[in-house]
């Protein structure tokens, strides 16, 4: 009974970083397919030379996949370092003064729907149990055990960033010079309704809108940079 509490936190905290980095990796390819689209697509609107689209989708996917990495590497290692900081400071609050602690872990559990005489037991077990793995996933929703790893976050950035990225790049430098500027629009259009409905999905929203919103994105990119290479195409830059 008086780890039931302690469980539901653990599996709520579990659930939500699952998703978080399942809409993580589709927000990357995502990216991924917009900017590699948009890239390939406007050097297309200068030339028509294989070799020069290939090397401008390989540099934007090799630049992009390597940002997101570094990017999110960052942002992790800052969680990271905040979830240390309050373990050590919930640590220290244990070590000064643990009957204020117990009080606290008492009205949390209390909080959670439990009486008051049941709370009290409870936090009276789990602390003698571990009192800082109690605090922890109860009052912090931390598990000691399962600290966010920069290193990870930073492999599936890359890793979603170069899968979205290869689509519009291979759709571009694989079919004929007749065609591949259609098939490259219409691939990258199509991935981006289904990576705007998954996203809808993940965040219980309405998929309607997000997939326009998301196919709307991508259009107007792709528009954008065909106009500004046809220009440059047209002017000999």
């Amino acid at each position: 009974m008086t780890d039931a509490p302690l469980d539901d936190s653990a599996q709520e905290g579990g659930l939500g970083s699952r998703l978080n980095w399942l809409r993580a990796a589709v927000l990357g390819a995502n990216d991924g397919v917009v900017s590699t689209a948009g890239l390939v697509v406007g050097v297309a609107g200068a030339t028509e030379s294989r070799g020069t689209l290939l090397t401008a989708g390989l540099a934007g996917l090799l630049a992009g996949s390597m940002s997101m990495a570094a990017g999110e590497y960052v942002s992790v290692s800052t969680q990271r370092d905040s979830e240390k900081a309050a373990l050590a400071q919930e640590k220290r609050e244990l070590r000064e003064d643990p009957e204020a602690e117990l009080d606290e872990l008492t009205a949390l559990l209390s909080a959670r729907g439990l009486s008051s005489d049941v709370a009290r037991e409870a936090a009276v077990q789990l602390t003698e149990r571990d009192a800082l793995r109690a605090h922890a996933r109860v009052e912090l929703g931390i598990d000691p055990d399962d600290l966010t790893n920069p290193w990870h976050a930073a492999r599936a950035s890359f890793l979603a960033f170069t899968v979205g990225a290869l689509l519009p790049l291979l759709a571009m430098v694989l079919p004929s010079t007749a065609a591949r500027l259609w098939v490259t629009v219409l691939s990258v259009l199509a991935a981006l309704a289904l990576t705007g409905w998954w996203s809808a999905r993940l965040g219980e929203a309405p998929p309607g809108r997000a997939v326009l919103r998301n196919m709307t994105g991508g259009a107007l990119a792709m528009a954008v940079t065909y106009g500004a290479g046809s220009l440059l195409g047209a002017a000999g830059v």
